[in-house]
C-alpha cells in the first residue's frame, strides 16, 4: 500500500516515507497508540524509528517530529509550507463549535487578521504594559493562598483567568462563581478533553458517526459536541458584548478588545468586529489553560524537590530581603528563579503534542518524502524534545541548574520550543513569561510547598498522575502550603504587599 502510494507521487521519485511502525489494513496504527497519552507512544517509537516517523490512524497520515532540530528545520525554516492546519480539523472543529478558534484556523487571510490583532496587543514591546496587572493579581494570589491554602489549585486558576480577562476585556472577575468565567470555563473544559488528534482521526475516517442520534449507544461524543457548540457560542459572545457596551458608554478602560473597537468607531465593519470577538476568545482560552497548568506543574515540582525551593528561598533573601516582595527590577538578579521557570516548561510541557501542522505542498527532508494531502498531520512532540537525554541529561529529574552556566548566569536555552515554531509560534509568549515570573517569584518569597504528613509525622507519598487532552496538567495531589515566616498573617502580608507597590 505504501509503495503504491509513493508511485503515484510523480514529483517524489526515489524517496520513501519516513520510517514507522507497520500499519494494519484500515485501522493503520490506531490500536498501537495510547489514546489518553499519545505522546508516550510517539516518544517510545522515537527510540526505534528516529526523529521523523510516519504513522497512520485510519486514513489519516501522521508525520511525527521527535526533535527540536527537525522541528526548526521544517516549521521555522520552511514555514511557508508548514504553517497551516490539517483540513480535516475544520469540520471537526465546527462539529464541536470551535471553528472560530485562531489556534485551529487554517493559514489564510482570516488567520492573518487574527494574528495582527494579537500582535498589536501582545508584541514584545507592548508586553510590559501588562506588568502592573500581573503583579497585582500575583499579590492577590498570595492573599488567597494564605486564607485557604488547601484550595491552591483553584487559586492558580483564578490567577490565570483574572490576568487574561483583564488584558483581553478589562474585566475584574469575582472572587468566586463569576458568571462570565463560568461560561468560558465549562466550554474550555469540554473542548480540551474532546479535541484530540485521535478523536479527529476517528471522526474523519468515519464521518457518519457525526450523524448518529444522541441516544445511540456509544454516541456520548455527540452529546458532548452539542453541549460544546452551545457553550462555545456563549464563550465567544458574552465577554465581548460586555466590553462593547462599556465602550459605547465611554466607561471601558484599555484592553485588547476595547482598544481594537475604538479603532472602528464611526465605521461598521462586521468582518473586523467578528475577528476581534473571535480572536479575543481564542487568546483567553490559550492563555488561561496553559498558564494555570504550568503553575500547577511548578507547585508539583516544588513538592517533589524541596531542595530546589531552599535554593530559591536563599536567592530571594539575598537579593530582595524579607521586608518586601520581588518586583520587576529584581528579575535580572534572580537567575535561579528564571531557571526554575525554564525547567518547569521543559520538565512537563502542558501542550505535549503541540497543535497539528500540515503541509501545503509535497516536501522532501533528509531523504524522506513528506506528502501534501488533506489528511497529513505534523505533530511537534514537545515532550520528546524536552526529554532528549543528549540535550538534557537525566531528563526526568527537575534540575533548574541545567539552565545556568558555571558562573551562575542564565544560558541561552530558554525552553522556547514549548511556545511552538515558525509562523504559528505563540504570540502571547512574552506576556505568558511575565505572568509566570510574577506568580512564581511571589509564591516562593512567601510560601513553602511540601508533602503533607500523616498522624505519625511521616510524609504522605504519592505518584503524580496527569490529565488527558490537548493540554495536560497534574491531577489533584496532596500539598501543604505554609508561610515561610512563622508569624505571617493577613496583616503582615498586606504590609509586605504595600511596601512592594
Amino acid at each position: 500500500m505504501v509503495a503504491r502510494f509513493l508511485t503515484n507521487r510523480s514529483n517524489a521519485p526515489g524517496f520513501s516515507l519516513p520510517p514507522g511502525p507497520p500499519p494494519l489494513p484500515f485501522l493503520g496504527n490506531a490500536r498501537d497508540i495510547n489514546v489518553n497519552y499519545p505522546w508516550l507512544t510517539y516518544t517510545e517509537w522515537s527510540t526505534t524509528y528516529g526523529d521523523l516517523i510516519y504513522t497512520r490512524v485510519f486514513n489519516q497520515d501522521i508525520v511525527v517530529i521527535n526533535s527540536e532540530r527537525v522541528a526548526r528545520a521544517l516549521l521555522d525554516k520552511r514555514s511557508h509550507n508548514y504553517s497551516t492546519r490539517p483540513p480535516s480539523l475544520v469540520p471537526i472543529n465546527q462539529f464541536f463549535g470551535l471553528g472560530f478558534s485562531s489556534v485551529f484556523m487554517p493559514y489564510n487571510d482570516l488567520w492573518r487578521l487574527h494574528r495582527r490583532l494579537f500582535h498589536q496587543a501582545f508584541r514584545a514591546d507592548a508586553a510590559p504594559n501588562f506588568r502592573p496587572i500581573q503583579m497585582r493579581k500575583s499579590h492577590q494570589l498570595l492573599i488567597n493562598l494564605l486564607a485557604t491554602p488547601q484550595d491552591f489549585s483553584a487559586h492558580l486558576q483564578t490567577l490565570s483567568t483574572s490576568i487574561i480577562m483583564s488584558i483581553m476585556y478589562d474585566y475584574e472577575i469575582a472572587p468566586c462563581d463569576d458568571p462570565l468565567v463560568a461560561i468560558v470555563e465549562r466550554a474550555l473544559d469540554l473542548a480540551v478533553k474532546e479535541i484530540r488528534p485521535e478523536v479527529t482521526a476517528v471522526l474523519t475516517a468515519l464521518p457518519f458517526l457525526q450523524r448518529l442520534p444522541t441516544w445511540f449507544p456509544g454516541a456520548t461524543f455527540k452529546q458532548k459536541a452539542l453541549l460544546s457548540r452551545k457553550y462555545a457560542t456563549e464563550w465567544v459572545d458574552a465577554p465581548f458584548q460586555d466590553v462593547k457596551a462599556r465602550v459605547a458608554a465611554g466607561t471601558a478602560a484599555p484592553s485588547m478588545v476595547s482598544d481594537a473597537l475604538r479603532k472602528l468607531e464611526g465605521k461598521e465593519d462586521f468582518l473586523i468586529e467578528t475577528a476581534i470577538k473571535e480572536s479575543s476568545a481564542s487568546g483567553y482560552a490559550a492563555a488561561s489553560e496553559t498558564t494555570c497548568s504550568t503553575l500547577a506543574v511548578f507547585v508539583l515540582a516544588m513538592v517533589l524537590h524541596p531542595h530546589v525551593q531552599e535554593r530559591a528561598h536563599a536567592e530571594i533573601e539575598a537579593v530582595v530581603g524579607l521586608d518586601r516582595l520581588p518586583d520587576w527590577d529584581d528579575r535580572p538578579s534572580l537567575p535561579y528563579i528564571d531557571a526554575i521557570i525554564r525547567e518547569t516548561l521543559r520538565w512537563h510541557p502542558v501542550v505535549p503534542l503541540g497543535i497539528p501542522h500540515a503541509t501545503v505542498d509535497d516536501d522532501v527532508y533528509d531523504g524522506y518524502f513528506i506528502p501534501k494531502g488533506a489528511s497529513l498531520v505534523l505533530l511537534s512532540i514537545l515532550r520528546a524534545m524536552s526529554r532528549n537525554p543528549d540535550v538534557y541529561p537525566n531528563p526526568s529529574e527537575f534540575k533548574p541548574e541545567r539552565f545556568l552556566s558555571a558562573n551562575g548566569e542564565l544560558t541561552d536555552d530558554t525552553s522556547s520550543f514549548t511556545f511552538g515554531f515558525g509562523r504559528r509560534v505563540c504570540v502571547g509568549r512574552h506576556v505568558a513569561d511575565a505572568s509566570l515570573w510574577a506568580a512564581i517569584a511571589s509564591m516562593l518569597a512567601v510560601f513553602m510547598f511540601s508533602k503533607p504528613k500523616d498522624a505519625e509525622g511521616r510524609e504522605v507519598e504519592f505518584e503524580p498522575k496527569w490529565s488527558a487532552g490537548v493540554t495536560t496538567h497534574p491531577e489533584p495531589f496532596p500539598c501543604d502550603v505554609v508561610p515561610r515566616s512563622t508569624n505571617m498573617n493577613a496583616e503582615k502580608l498586606a504590609e509586605l504587599i504595600s511596601r512592594s507597590t
